[in-house]
């Protein structure tokens, strides 16, 4: 199938998936790969609506992997990257205050890419990456259709390197859900932040953020706490955590 603005397979029960413009031959390959159902959505990223390419029902996504993981499937991995999370949208708003334009940008967890998108809009020179590689592919969709160049690659927190890179900057939304993944999460920042990089993370409040900010607090990190205040529920702000690394 050349140029399309329709998709009718598997992927969508047969349904047909309608896009706005036509498809290059790399994009369509690259959606044609894909084996869930997907979107395009109209998303504010640095200041500006923007089309994202996101998972179209994140909740069926969810249920499967539960399901597969109860039948005891192993290797199966909660697809929590297909909802586009408030934090991200947070964190976009406070790159506002962060002087990343011509600053290499690793992005950890990224999902749908939102963060890393809104850093690479400003000017920055990011790095994409997820632990697996299904968000991966819709990352790829947003910077073609955005006519942006970044890199793109798994990262698993505690385990890859990508070392002798480092980044002044690493950035992270959602990323403090889980306590068994808050050594990983610094271990992996140490090794890839500059002598004075910042690791800047995001969530909604979460208490289980709220604990991973007392836990840190004895950590050699030094950190500080902003809120962003959100148009869509100002009374539920986000919160922003920018850690360094002690120098004691």
């Amino acid at each position: 199938m050349s140029n399309a603005t329709v998709l009718e397979d598997h992927r969508t029960g047969g349904k047909p998936l309608l896009f706005s413009f036509e498809l290059s031959q790399t994009q369509f390959s690259m959606a044609d790969s894909l084996s869930f159902a997907w979107h395009w959505e109209d998303t504010l990223i640095a200041g500006q609506e923007r089309p994202l390419a996101v998972a179209s029902d994140p909740d069926a996504m969810l249920i499967e992997a539960c399901e597969r993981q109860d039948a005891g499937e192993e290797g199966v991995i909660d697809p929590f990257w297909a909802t586009t999370w408030r934090a991200a949208s947070g964190l976009d708003r406070f790159l506002d205050r962060v002087p990343i334009h011509n600053q290499d940008v690793l992005e950890v967890g990224c999902g749908t890419g939102h963060a890393g998108i809104a850093a690479l809009l400003r000017g920055a020179r990011v790095t994409l990456t997820d632990g697996v590689e299904d968000p991966l592919q819709l990352v790829r969709l947003s910077l073609s259709r955005l006519g942006l160049h970044a890199d793109v690659q798994v990262f698993r927190l505690g385990e890859d390197s990508l070392a002798p890179k480092k980044f002044p900057f690493i950035l992270g939304s959602d990323v403090t859900y889980l306590r068994t993944l808050w050594p990983e999460l610094l271990q992996s920042a140490a090794e890839h932040l500059t002598e004075e990089g910042q690791l800047i993370l995001s969530d909604p409040q979460r208490l289980i953020a709220t604990e991973f900010s007392q836990w840190v607090k004895d950590k050699p990190w030094d950190y500080t706490e902003h809120t962003v205040e959100m148009d869509d529920d100002p009374e539920h702000p986000i919160r922003i955590m920018v850690l360094t690394q002690s120098r004691q």
